[in-house]
């Protein structure tokens, strides 16, 4: 089974969770998706939800028309409307994650008006208490939006994983191309130190050799002696002009290679040439590898293009690179602390807002973001998430895929 078709099914599986808990409350007082709810609350004349005890009746709504969420109640008692001044109200919501948000009521106009803005999302358990001729009366209901339930084999099946929010440093990077070659330190160029006759060669092309090893045996012509000529580095046979019977001359008879390490060299032009320094870092990237180096020395580059080349060396010690390789490289330019930042894969698009998914436990939610910087991998949060907070990095998208699904949006 391909990866899409399992991840079609993770999809069509998960979306079980969205709709069970998409069957909770939303009580806003505008138009949300009631289709989803088993037992839709009932509504008064403005839209909000009816608390009832008896003959004492409540209407609570959240009202955001030209103004940021706020709450508003009327109050009856046998249908007869009460004066906001006879009566009192309060209100605690008690999010995911353990905050608590109460609300105190004052008369205006010919309703109670909470002080205090309703912060998305608008999810939470709803705690209400009214008190009428010294009696009060109490409810309490779930209003949920924006959230959902997954076990964690479920959600280990979904490839889900999770950071922790908290401070860090965004990189200011530019990008720039250019190849991996060998470095030229570490080529060794090898000669006969007296011209004679070849009498034997070890190794062959693609031989690893140490230093020391015996490559040849070498008959001076002076004093027909045999000698050896030996390896003066660690490295692989790259080039042999060498065979038993030839004579040396004065050509190169091997060449060895210390692939362990290799140069980088990227192009820039003079434009980023001012901010380009030595010991920058610099992350490289090609055919899914990737590797971490600083910035060693940088050059004008020959030629008409009037460009500057950047040296760095690259660990090669596992193998991953090999020489005349091409490669894009991005260069640490500038380092901004921030005391709050989210991993760009965590970040999904959500009704009008920007938002992660943070968890607690097997239940999932959104918060939405107000962002700041960002240097492409990471992204400054100013508001909507505490540092601390336990948010989805990878394949968040299942889960709003999941809330899509199930319809868990309302109209703002």
């Amino acid at each position: 089974m391909n990866s899409f078709i399992k991840t079609l099914l993770l999809i069509a599986s998960l979306g079980l969770s969205a709709n069970l808990l998409a069957s909770g409350d939303h009580d806003h007082g505008h138009d949300e998706h009631d289709e989803h709810h088993e037992e839709e609350p009932q509504k008064g004349v403005h839209n909000g939800r009816l608390l009832e005890d008896g003959d004492f009746v409540v209407e609570l709504a959240i009202y955001e028309k030209d103004v940021p969420p706020e709450y508003r109640a009327w109050a009856s008692v046998d249908g007869k409307s009460l004066k906001p001044g006879d009566w009192k109200l309060e209100v605690q919501l008690s999010r995911l994650g353990g905050d608590v948000n109460s609300f105190a009521f004052e008369p205006e106009q010919d309703f109670l008006r909470g002080q205090g803005v309703v912060e998305e999302p608008h999810s939470f358990d709803v705690k209400v208490i009214a008190t009428y001729q010294n009696k009060q009366h109490q409810w309490t209901y779930p209003s949920y939006e924006g959230r959902i339930t997954m076990e964690a084999d479920v959600a280990a099946a979904s490839g889900l994983t999770t950071a922790i929010a908290g401070e860090g440093v965004l990189q200011e990077r530019i990008k720039l191309y250019g190849t991996i070659v060998a470095d030229p330190l570490r080529v060794s160029h090898i000669q006969a130190r007296y011209p004679g006759l070849i009498r034997s060669v070890k190794p062959t092309i693609g031989a690893r050799v140490k230093a020391g090893d015996v490559l040849a045996t070498v008959e001076s012509n002076e004093s027909l002696r045999e000698y050896p000529l030996l390896a003066p580095i660690d490295g692989v046979v790259v080039e042999r002009h060498s065979n038993p019977g030839e004579f040396t001359a004065d050509r190169v008879l091997f060449t060895l290679l210390d692939e362990r390490v290799l140069e980088l060299h990227l192009q820039a032009f003079p434009t980023d040439a001012s901010k380009i320094k030595t010991g920058q870092a610099i992350t490289i990237y090609a055919n899914g590898q990737q590797a971490q180096t600083k910035t060693e020395y940088i050059t004008p580059r020959h030629g008409e293009t009037p460009t500057l080349e950047v040296h760095a060396p690259v660990d090669n010690s596992a193998g991953n690179w090999v020489p005349n390789q091409a490669v894009e490289g991005w260069v640490d330019i500038a380092q901004t602390p921030v005391p709050l930042m989210v991993d760009n894969r965590a970040l999904q698009s959500f009704r009008d807002w920007q938002v992660v998914f943070i968890q607690i436990g097997d239940t999932y939610e959104i918060r939405p973001l107000e962002l700041g910087r960002t240097d492409g991998q990471f992204t400054e949060v100013l508001s909507g998430l505490n540092a601390g907070d336990s948010y989805v990095v990878e394949n968040s998208f299942l889960l709003k895929a999941d809330l899509e699904k199930s319809g868990a949006s309302h109209d703002h």
